[in-house]
């Protein structure tokens, strides 16, 4: 089952050559897909069902798209990070290069543990732009 979540973000790729090293914004979309059956309890409310979506986007919410949304991703070492931080509320400083790369294997730690009961992370999918994405899958990854 996939659910897809959407976040609007900026971010800056530190001592990159191209475009991309200054502050630019993206229109993320993430897609999470977990691995599991479906219940098979002929009375019980959730039955047929592998989790029901609201608990998955409850916890996609609360670790990725609520702190991540609108906010400026920052390597640590990054030119008046800790400033640009110090003045504004939403800045993420991170101790990795923010590309969809490793925001995706980043992503993926932060569900891998956090996963409703009875199901696992099969795969995450991140859009940076409606043409480009970073896919993780849990069995290549492990």
């Amino acid at each position: 089952m996939t659910k897809e979540f959407r976040f609007e973000g900026a971010h800056a790729l530190t001592d990159y050559d191209g475009k991309c090293r200054h502050i630019h914004g993206h229109s993320y979309k993430l897609y999470v897909t977990l691995k599991g059956m479906p219940r098979d309890e002929l009375h019980h409310p959730k039955n047929g069902m592998v989790v029901d979506f609201t608990d998955l986007k409850g916890v996609v919410n609360r670790l990725i798209v609520d702190p991540f949304d609108h906010a400026l991703l920052l390597r640590q070492d990054a030119k008046l990070a800790s400033e640009i931080s110090d003045a504004y509320e939403n800045v993420i400083i991170l101790d990795f290069q923010p590309t969809c790369e490793n925001l995706t294997i980043y992503f993926a730690k932060l569900l891998q543990g956090n996963m409703p009961a009875g199901v696992s992370l099969h795969s995450i999918k991140l859009y940076e732009t409606p043409t480009s994405f970073v896919e993780w899958v849990a069995s290549e990854n492990n």
